[in-house]
């Protein structure tokens, strides 16, 4: 069975479907709360199926488009274990590094490839909580681009749109080869 199947399998969204090419619909938070409470819960039910039968060395994410919800949601697992879970709610990038580094990503919507993306080191990220407060994070490296490739999923974009003209994604088998490390500390 092809890794693009299992995840199908799993409930996740493949490549080619309209919701992934759409822009997510915002959360009015608080007054849409109990919405965005169900699609998070959604998402870690599906992070932990997937985490289940596939292992993630360098975190992984989730965004509600790739569950079939069009909605502005995302959850983001941090390596490190025992690390809590990051949760997105409307995220929007307010700044990032003009400082970029290009590293091998993968897409549970099409992982049977994986593409050499470029991202900055640093994106400064605003959320909306559950309770409408807004909240202003910076992440870095590693966690900046689990960060960044979620929040292009609810902006209806792939990863593939970021990578350099010429650039096409490789069969996993082969990305197993050559895959690198990412860097989570300066």
């Amino acid at each position: 069975m092809r890794p693009s199947e299992q995840m199908r399998d799993l409930g996740v969204v493949q490549r080619g479907a309209p919701v992934l090419a759409e822009r997510a619909r915002v959360f009015d938070l608080p007054a849409e709360r109990e919405a965005a409470e169900q699609a998070i819960e959604r998402l870690f039910a599906s992070m932990e199926r997937i985490g289940q039968v596939h292992p993630f060395a360098k975190g992984m994410g989730i965004a509600a488009p790739q569950i079939g919800i069009g909605r502005a949601a995302a959850v983001v697992q941090p390596p490190a274990p025992g690390t809590p879970a990051i949760v997105l709610l409307n995220p929007r990038i307010t700044e990032r590094s003009t400082d970029a580094d290009e590293q091998y990503e993968g897409c549970l919507s099409f992982f049977d490839v994986r593409g050499l993306v470029p991202r900055p080191l640093w994106i400064t990220v605003e959320t909306t909580t559950l309770d409408g407060q807004t909240v202003i994070t910076t992440y870095e490296r590693g966690l900046a681009r689990l960060v960044h490739h979620e929040i292009d999923h609810l902006d209806g974009l792939l990863y593939t749109a970021r990578m350099e003209t010429g650039v096409a994604p490789i069969p996993v088998e082969q990305y197993r080869q050559t895959g690198r490390s990412w860097a989570y500390e300066q």
